[in-house]
Formats: C-alpha cells, structure tokens, sequence
C-alpha cells in the first residue's frame, strides 16, 4: 500500500463552518502548527473567491518546513477555455506546486448547477487539469459529489475519475460531499474505483449522518492513500472528517507511521490551539484530544484505573499528549478521591479516616446543589478544611448591594458595599460595576489588595449560573461556578445558595483563597 498522505483542509473546508473567520494572520499560525505537526498537505484557501487568501499564499511560503500549500479552486466556467478563466488564473497567480481542482461527478449537478452536457463537463475538467500541468502546477482533483453520483450513474461518475487521470491529475479524491454515505458504501465504491484508476486515490468525508471518520477509515481499508479532513472536525454544516481522531487511528490501531512519536504526542495541544484560534469551544467529548476523553466518574471505572489503567483505557493518555482526569462526584469511589488528597497528603489510604470523612462530606454537599466535577479548585479547599490544614486569610463580616437601572431600561448598574477582616484589621470599601455581581467582585477585590496586592493579578474568566431546584420557584437553588485566572493557572469554583448572591460571593471567596493559598505553597 502506498505512504498515506494527510490533507488538511482546516484553513479553507474548516472556514466554512458556522461562526468561522479567519483573518490572514489566523491562518499564518494555524498553517504553521500544520506544518510543525507534520501534515503534508494543508489545503489553505481559494485565491479567487477570498482576495485575502493571495496575501496568505505570499507569505505562507515562509513557513513550510514540511507541509506543501494546495490552492483550490475549481474546472474552469462553461463556456470558457482554462487559458481564459480568472479561477485557473488565481490557482496559477497563487504560486503554489500543488492545486486542488474540484470538478462535478454527479449528472445531476452537471444539469441542473452547471447547465452543460455530460461531455462538456468532461471537456471542462480535461481542459482546466491538463493547462494546469503545463504551467507546472501538480493537480489534485476533487470529484464532487463521487459517491452520490456513482450510486446515480456510476458509469458517467468513473468517466469523470478517468478524464481526470488522463489529464494528469496525480490525485483522484472521491468526495461525499453531501456527508450521508455509510462506510460499507465507501468501501464499496473505493474498492470499485481501484480496479479502474491507477492515480493515487484520496477520500474527502463530512459529517452529515455522524459517519465522516467512520466512512474515512473504511475508505482506507479499501485502498485510499491520501486522506483529506480537518484537524478538529470544523467545516460545511456538520463538519468534516476529524484529522486529530484519524491520525491517532491510523497510528495507534492500524500501526501507520503517519508522524512521528513526538509530534503524535502534540496532537491534544495542536487540536486546542486550532480551536483558541478559530474562538470555538472543543468538544469535552472530542475522541483523543478533548478534556474528557480519559477522564473517569463512576466508582468501579476509577478504581479500575487506578489499578491497571487498560481496564478503562483503549490508549495511554500521554501518547496523544492528554491526561488522565478522576472526576470527583457523589457517583465517585474513594480511589478516585484518593487520587486528588493524595497531593496533599501521601500517607492516606482508602480506608483512611480522612478519605472516608471526606468521600461522605462530598456526597453530603453534591446531594445540596454542589458539583465538584467541574470545580477542582473548590474541591481542594475542601480537602484543606477536611485535614485541618485550612487558615481562612480573610473573612466577610458584611456586604449590601444596591441595583437600579438606567434610563434606557438597558443597562443595570449595581454598587456594592463591604468589610472584610484579615486577622485584627478591617477594610470598608465600595465600588461599581456592571450587574450586582461584578459590583461585589471589585469591591471584594479592592478591599483584598489592601492586604494582598498579589491579588491585581486575578481576574474572573468565565462565570455561569444554573438553577438546579426549578420548583421552588424565587427560592430555588441557584449553583454558580467561577472559573478564574492569575495569568499562568486557571482554576473553577462554585457556590450554592438559594440566594444567587450569595452563592456568588461563596464561590467568588472560594477562588480568592485558592490563589493566595497557592501562592504560599
């Protein structure tokens, strides 16, 4: 079987997903971690339909170390030689070796979007690859719509494949465009085409029916040697084939060399930095590469790792460059528990009277409205009250709040009033902010830096609210988590109260004594 290859079409397929934009510069630091990762193909835009993507191809060239740029763009319009269409002439202005040409495999597309006779979309697809190859340019083609039109005619989908190989094309990638075949209708079709094309043969996959990685594996087993994705799955309505869960099966399950064993070991990082680029959240649950991926709640499941980490592992976490996480809940044993006091005490055990007393008080408080899961941090000043091993570095002796609303009705703003005390001293301060909330944020802040400057360095990050106890209508309990940073660390607490303030303030408290706690460690 031939090396296969990776094309990642991130930067191009990946930006036509919902709330995707890339800027030029965007794209510069995504290519690069590509190329630094080890992708061989990164499919980086197309310079005729996006402008800025001629300022990116300028300097993209720069940065390759290993990965070659690919153009895309399409056949040359009906009606026009390849020598006379501007989309030809962008590929070509571009300066890249490599284009991806995509051109239309599905008589139905041919009739009713293109407006021309089979034949013709024949001519357009051998005129726009052959002019291509003599201007120096190496072609892969993207027979759109392959297998929905192989399935519609496939006599007329093959004869796209072979024009495109007699032309020159040194790949034929067959595209499920439309993202609703099955993998055993992959394989079929791919195992047809190898028996007809002697080209390289590559499979494009998206997600529509949940199959795209799937379909991409079973693509591969049937002979496809060069694999188009994006690498965190992002792309046109539900995605495209996911390259992060690809590469690490292709690796790990099938023993391909794709990259090597350093660089497989960046492919959690590589996926998380394209996702902060791009400004999207990455799935928790995303295979290999997401935060949940080896993390572990259920009592049995923990325990089992805990003993020999195959029982509930099908890979070591480091090898994709993750970690294992023991979740803590009231569905948790006492070695996942374990798991997390042990950094403050190695001495305990599971049948510890700590471990026990603490397992107990984090059931007692999750059966109340708390969720540790989520707040490790909160969790831990748990711990340290729970081994006496806590000294409170401040203490709330009161707070008011005072909320109006402006004029316009729109904006509420809220002033906050409190003392604190730290040892024999106390502060009274006040300050304003958006919303009661952040009113008692800064105010608590301001007070705090009176004895802890350190604390100029904390802000809040994120802040979420959840009603757990819908039912008792105004004096429900209300769960709010705090996720916070110093600039180096991140940590999530929560508070608890059928006061949302209240439980504001808790997990507001909580976050504030975990820095200068670990500040002083």
């Amino acid at each position: 079987m031939n090396r296969t290859d990776i094309f990642d079409s991130t930067l191009r397929d990946g930006a036509q997903g919902e709330g995707i934009s890339f800027s030029v510069s965007d794209k510069l630091k995504i290519f690069s971690v590509l190329d630094s990762f080890g992708i061989d193909y990164i499919e980086a835009g197309n310079p005729f339909s996006n402008p800025k993507d001629l300022e990116f191809f300028a300097s993209v060239a720069k940065l390759c170390t290993h990965a070659k740029p690919v153009a895309f763009g399409s056949t040359a319009r009906k009606g026009l030689k390849a020598s006379e269409d501007e989309n030809i002439a962008a590929l070509i202005k571009a300066g890249t070796r490599y284009t991806a040409v995509f051109g239309k495999a599905w008589d139905l597309h041919v009739d009713c979007i293109l407006g021309v006779s089979l034949q013709e979309n024949l001519d357009m697809i051998q005129d726009s690859i052959s002019y291509l190859r003599q201007k120096g340019k190496s072609v892969i083609f993207d027979a759109e719509h392959f297998f929905d039109g192989y399935k519609a005619n496939p006599d007329y989908a093959l004869s796209v494949l072979k024009t495109a190989e007699k032309a020159g094309a040194e790949v034929i990638c067959l595209c499920d465009t439309n993202g609703g075949s099955f993998p055993e209708e992959i394989a079929s079709a791919v195992k047809a085409v190898k028996k007809q094309i002697s080209a390289k043969i590559g499979i494009h996959c998206h997600n529509d029916n949940g199959c795209a990685v799937a379909a991409t594996m079973a693509a591969h087993r049937a002979g496809a040697s060069h694999i188009q994705g994006t690498f965190i799955g992002i792309g046109e309505r539900c995605g495209n084939a996911n390259l992060s869960t690809i590469i690490a099966n292709l690796q790990l399950k099938c023993g391909e060399k794709v990259v090597s064993g350093e660089q497989l070991s960046r492919l959690t990082d590589t996926a998380r930095y394209i996702a902060e680029v791009a400004n999207i959240k990455l799935s928790g649950t995303m295979p290999y590469v997401g935060s949940g991926a080896f993390s572990h709640k259920g009592g049995m499941h923990a325990d089992g790792v805990a003993k020999n980490p195959i029982t509930f592992e099908h890979i070591p976490p480091e090898t994709v460059g993750n970690e294992r996480n023991l979740l803590l809940s009231e569905v948790s044993g006492r070695a996942a528990i374990l798991s997390a006091i042990k950094k403050f005490d190695g001495s305990l055990t599971k049948d510890s009277p700590e471990t026990k007393r603490i397992t107990a008080r984090l059931k007692e408080l999750e059966q109340h409205g708390f969720q540790f899961e989520a707040a490790a941090a909160s969790f831990d000043m748990l711990v340290l009250r729970e081994l006496g091993r806590f000294k409170p570095h401040f203490h709330i002796e009161y707070f008011k709040i005072i909320s109006s609303r402006l004029e316009t009705g729109v904006t509420e703003k809220a002033s906050a009033l409190i003392k604190i005390n730290v040892g024999d001293r106390h502060e009274i301060t006040a300050d304003e902010g958006d919303g009661p909330v952040n009113a008692i944020d800064k105010a608590l802040r301001k007070a705090l830096e009176v004895f802890y400057p350190e604390l100029k360095n904390m802000h809040l990050v994120d802040y979420k609210v959840r009603v757990i106890d819908a039912g008792s209508s105004t004096a429900a309990v209300t769960r709010v988590l705090i996720e916070s940073t110093d600039g180096d660390d991140v940590w999530t607490t929560v508070g608890v109260s059928n006061d949302i303030i209240n439980a504001s303030v808790a997990a507001l408290t909580d976050s504030l004594e975990y820095m200068l706690f670990k500040n002083k460690c």
